[in-house]
């Protein structure tokens, strides 16, 4: 259980401080994706920089199953939308800096490496730079590194946004076969809607002037490829996508 309790986060600016989010407050319950949606500028990604710890809060707190989150106390898992693989490092070393900075190594986790290679298939390109990857590559490595933390959280800050349709398509199916056998409680920020739908179970849809909550929505079309084409899955699409233009017209 991730809970957020009144989170306001301010940027300094000459004029002053200006708010990027405000009085905030969300659940996300243990073992669920929610993927948060909005307008540009709307402070989705403040919000999950912040959970990871990158930015400080103005106000409120985060916890997780009851104690406050932070990176000293829980493994949290991050992956920002450039991947944050270190382009000086190979596949293999970018697979394991995770584990490597929590001091875990030897052959079990060389042997889960290999398999969670194998299942995201990479194989053959352990030493290969990021440069000599494709974007879907690139996001299979960064993938394989976070799952192979098995961390307490999962943030996603648009993970999928780089890849053409057909990718991120593919990327989703993978994202969501390696959480089904794990059930990592992660938070998606997401612009788009077919996104938000078919992976998150609960949907955050936020406003700005500042970033805030305007709807919580529990989403019964999550992970299912047969519903994905359904007649109500594009209808729950145009609807959402309406309440994100007026938003940002408001």
């Amino acid at each position: 259980m991730i809970e957020i309790r009144g989170l306001s986060v301010a940027y300094s600016e000459q004029e002053g401080k200006r708010d990027a989010i405000a009085n905030i407050s969300l659940a996300v319950p243990k073992g669920t994706v929610c993927a948060v949606i909005g307008p540009s500028g709307c402070g989705k990604s403040t919000l999950l920089k912040t959970a990871a710890g990158i930015l400080s809060p103005s106000s409120g707190e985060i916890l997780l199953e009851g104690e406050p989150l932070s990176p000293k106390r829980q493994c949290i898992g991050f992956m920002p939308q450039s991947y944050g693989l270190l382009p000086w490092r190979t596949v293999e070393e970018n697979i394991h800096l995770g584990q490597r900075i929590r001091g875990e190594n030897g052959k079990a986790q060389t042997a889960s490496a290999q398999e969670m290679m194998k299942r995201l298939g990479i194989v053959g390109l352990e030493h290969r730079f990021p440069r000599e990857l494709s974007g879907g590559q690139q996001q299979r490595v960064a993938l394989a590194r976070v799952f192979l933390l098995q961390p307490d959280i999962l943030l996603m800050d648009e993970p999928f946004s780089a890849l053409d349709a057909i990718s991120r398509e593919t990327m989703q199916e993978v994202f969501l076969s390696l959480w089904h056998q794990l059930r990592i409680t992660t938070i998606l920020v997401t612009h788009y809607v077919e996104e938000a739908l078919y992976l998150g179970n609960r949907i955050v849809l936020m406003g700005d002037s500042p970033g805030r909550i305007v709807e919580e929505i529990d989403n019964p079309l999550a992970g299912s490829s047969e519903l994905r084409f359904a007649p109500e899955f594009f209808s729950k699409g145009r609807e959402l996508r309406k309440k994100i233009r007026n938003l940002g017209e408001a």
